[in-house]
């Protein structure tokens, strides 16, 4: 088959290439001004302006078939507002919406601004017509919308829509009239910036299949099918490509955009995956029967990574000297696992950058892990002056797919077996010899054990606790700063003998590596002596092991025992806990030491440098800030006698926490919108749509290191001596010393 492809960015040589792996011989033009149809046998148009120049209509005049709606159909995409509408029309999901035109108005500032201020909840400004998808600003603040409002009304047409969140995902239909069919779901990276931030682009990256909690053929029921149903109602058969821009939010899937073709760069790693022919399915589209070519994808994954010119997307520069260390680029055959392809579209003939996205590369795997790697080993093979280059495209990919800690790796419920398995034997020690001493054991913060021998206090008793840091340390490791470790596991400890209302005596430290480093160890020894200073405790002792074998390869591990004492009398909890009492909550500085498996797996494309949406300060300074000491803001509130109890909050969260210091017939109440979570737990949790509520505040703090249980008469006079911010973040209840999140 003679094929003509309109075009000539990645996209349409990703389409071309896709035609020409399955025999067909294929040209690419401009548009159709450009190029001789006599002996053509389809046409496919890969731009939007193309379609809505009316390719497919003087396709139609010349007797070809081909594959794309014409132009009035294609307003889909030329008109934000149409579409909009459109899908009003047909009770499609989406956000709040009104479009401003002034040919009909003359002020459609003051009507937008109105509009805006009615809603009473953050906007998108969007022009109405093509923008080369780069026509969407996402204001911040009043003054942003404003702002925004007042430019896209200098511009024509333009459409305001409420600001929904969540992930995003493109769903590419082929479309032959009456019925559409769906392509493998990929996700686009908009945004220049890595951790999606800065102006929005064409694409700086996609990969597929993107893994999204919905089935495929549920959306094109939803988003795609109706139109086509629509325009086949009214005469006027879709042909072509439906692109449909969705976002997964909280309340399910809503419609962002729709596009009238391939996206760009969602082509580029969607028609690889695609083991039909593609030619032969845009044929039997266009000839109106997609029945006769089964659509049969590949079980693989692919990721685009895309090279854009110095300047973009504002001014981007061309003319600069592009060098590529593999000579012999992977022929139009390689759809293979392991194998990179490269398509270019701002480039010269004379190798040159000559456009803002210059070319992107697509690798293939099996999975995205290895289609990545394959992607960015064959990107690192290119290079051009000012040569811009997202490091973290599919970064949301790991935590979409986790729906539970033990999905990354930790199973908590195991956890709890463990100690259940182990309470009887550990137990057994207690009613023989010295073991008469232990209080509190098992299942406890810490070990308390009497100390009669202590006799500054009137029946002094020993608090123990040893811990450790997890997988936070694989991360520190990573980064090069381990002093924050060492502050971190006493502090913990800490925190473990302070809910019992002991005072740290002394800690002992214990780590362990594959080779020991001296200034590493001394590093974290370092940060661990400046925590105990802190605590008017002493660094008593430790013990470091050099295990090769046992640890990879710069790897390291710590534990630490603290003991801490207290008197008899002032052991908490109280007896006194009872439904009715008030929970308040003190901040954590992070995630202190637990989830670090979720969140290294959530994280593990991201690069640790940068700044996401919505934080004020890089990755890896936020995920690796040390766990806070507790004592002296608490100090005035154990002091007064008011408080009843007090409950760490580490693995298992406060629904796994809180249990532990509540007695039979009392549960706990927790209001989850009662203080404000903070920015890195906030991201957590829109990049982890699958996991519920409860999973996740299991498996993280959320922003609460420590609750403070007293009656509600002493509750003012505790928030006031503690010298911070702190919430009333729930009750105790009457239950089975079971929390429930509301």
């Amino acid at each position: 088959m003679k094929v003509l492809v309109l075009g000539g960015g990645g996209r349409e040589q990703a389409i071309a290439w896709a035609c020409r792996r399955t025999g067909h011989d294929v040209r690419l033009a401009t548009d159709l001004g450009d190029a001789s149809t006599d002996d053509t046998d389809l046409v496919i148009p890969g731009p939007e302006a193309a379609l809505v120049a009316g390719a497919a209509d003087e396709c139609a005049v010349r007797g070809i078939p081909c594959f794309g709606p014409t132009a009035a159909l294609a307003q889909l995409e030329a008109s934000k507002g149409y579409a909009r509408q459109l899908a009003d029309d047909l009770d499609i999901p989406g956000p709040a919406f009104a479009r401003f035109d002034p040919s009909s108005s003359t002020t459609i500032v003051e009507d937008a601004r109105a509009w805006w201020r009615e809603l009473g909840r953050p906007v998108v400004v969007k022009l109405d017509g093509l923008a080369a998808g780069k026509g969407v600003t996402v204001p911040d603040s009043d003054g942003e919308t404003d702002a925004a409002i007042i430019d896209a009304a200098s511009a024509g047409s333009f459409v305001l829509e409420e600001r929904i969140s969540g992930p995003e995902c493109s769903l590419l239909a082929l479309c032959d009239g009456t019925r559409a069919v769906a392509l493998p779901i990929a996700q686009d990276h908009k945004r220049i910036g890595e951790g999606d931030t800065g102006p929005n682009t064409g694409g700086m990256g996609a990969y597929a299949p993107a893994p999204v909690p919905y089935d495929p053929s549920d959306l094109l029921t939803t988003f795609v099918q109706p139109v086509v149903d629509h325009f086949a109602a009214a005469g006027t058969p879709y042909i072509g490509v439906i692109y449909a821009g969705l976002m997964l939010t909280t309340d399910g899937p809503r419609l962002i955009e729709y596009n009238a073709r391939f996206g760009d760069p969602e082509a580029q790693a969607v028609l690889p995956l695609l083991e039909t022919d593609l030619a032969e399915l845009a044929l039997a589209a266009a000839k109106g029967d997609l029945s006769t070519v089964p659509v049969v994808t590949r079980a693989r994954s692919a990721v685009t990574v895309v090279a854009a010119a110095a300047g973009y997307p504002t001014t981007p520069i061309a003319g600069a000297a592009i060098t590529d260390r593999i000579d012999d680029p992977a022929s139009f055959n390689d759809a293979v696992d392991g194998v990179a392809l490269r398509f270019d579209a701002g480039v010269s003939a004379d190798q040159t950058v000559a456009g803002g996205r210059v070319l992107a590369v697509t690798g293939l795997g099996q999975d995205l892990d290895e289609a990545r790697r394959v992607a960015y080993d064959r990107m690192a093979a290119i290079h051009f002056d000012g040569m811009q280059v997202r490091r973290d495209i599919a970064w949301r990919a790991p935590g979409a797919a986790l729906a539970s800690y033990a999905d990354a790796g930790v199973d908590i419920d195991e956890g709890t077996r463990a100690i259940d398995e182990m309470k009887a034997a550990v137990e057994s020690t207690h009613d023989i010899g010295s073991g008469r001493g232990v209080l509190h054991g098992l299942g406890s913060f810490g070990g308390v054990f009497s100390g009669a021998a202590i006799k500054e206090l009137d029946d002094p008793v020993l608090v123990a606790s040893t811990d450790g840091v997890g997988t936070k340390v694989e991360l520190a490791a990573r980064l090069g700063r381990v002093r924050g470790v060492g502050v971190d596991i006493v502090n913990h400890c800490i925190g473990d003998v302070l809910v019992q209302n002991a005072r740290p005596l002394f800690f002992l430290d214990y780590i362990a590596a594959s080779v020991l480093d001296a200034d590493m160890v001394a590093d974290i020894v370092t940060g661990m002596a400046d925590a105990c200073r802190v605590a008017s405790c002493a660094v008593l002792g430790g013990e470091t092991a050099e295990m090769p074998g046992v640890y990879q390869t710069g790897a390291f591990d710590i534990a630490g025992t603290l003991i801490g004492v207290a008197d008899k009398a002032d052991l908490l909890p109280r007896s006194d806990v009872a439904a009715g009492d008030v929970l308040i909550g003190v901040a954590s500085s992070g995630p202190h030491t637990n989830g670090y498996s979720l969140l290294r797996k959530v994280f593990e494309w991201a690069p640790m440098d940068v700044v996401p949406a919505g934080m004020d300060r890089p990755l890896g300074d936020a995920l690796l800030e040390p766990h806070r000491n507790y004592l002296d803001p608490l100090r005035s509130a154990l002091e007064s006698g008011k408080v009843k109890a007090l409950a760490q909050i580490t693995g298992g969260g406060l629904p796994e926490n809180l249990p532990r210091v509540l007695p039979e017939g009392v549960g706990a109440e927790i209001d989850l919108s009662s203080w404000p979570i903070p920015p890195l737990f906030e991201l957590v949790r829109e990049l982890t749509p699958q996991m519920s509520t409860d999973e996740l505040y299991r498996t993280l703090n959320m922003g609460i290191g420590m609750v403070v249980i007293c009656s509600e008469n002493d509750a003012d006079a505790v928030q006031a001596s503690i010298e911070e911010t702190t919430w009333r973040i729930g009750a105790l209840v009457a239950g089975d010393r079971r929390v429930t999140l509301r």
